[in-house]
């Protein structure tokens, strides 16, 4: 599958970038949330992994974004974050079309099981 990250951790990006490529997965990471919107915007990937808290431009600013100019790719979006999240905000998230929503620390067990379970679009 191709995996687009977008994190603004590089030791995450890294942690990430072994486990999944060592998976046999074709992954890129991305430390800017506009680059990565740009990036999701021209390319076709399979799952995108969104941290939330990143600065200057948030995973909210991409995810509305996103939704604004390529709506189906909501679907592909799985948000991995650190944020205690309430129940509005996640309902929020959920109604946008979110694929699910992972808190960290994620096990690789369960990032692989997120990762082989893609959105139908």
């Amino acid at each position: 599958m191709k995996i687009l990250h977008i994190e603004d951790s590089p030791e995450i990006g890294a942690i990430f970038s072994d486990v999944l490529k060592m998976d046999g997965h074709e992954y890129e990471s991305i430390s800017d949330g506009r680059y990565g919107l740009d990036m999701a915007l021209k390319n076709n990937y399979d799952v995108i992994l969104l941290d939330m808290c990143m600065p200057d431009y948030s995973g909210m600013d991409f995810l509305l974004d996103l939704k604004n100019k390529k709506p189906a790719e909501i679907r592909k979006v799985i948000i991995i974050t650190s944020l205690n999240l309430d129940e509005y905000q996640t309902r929020f998230l959920t109604d946008l079309g979110v694929c699910s929503i992972q808190h960290k620390p994620i096990s690789v067990k369960s990032l692989l099981s997120q990762i082989e379970q893609p959105p139908t679009v």
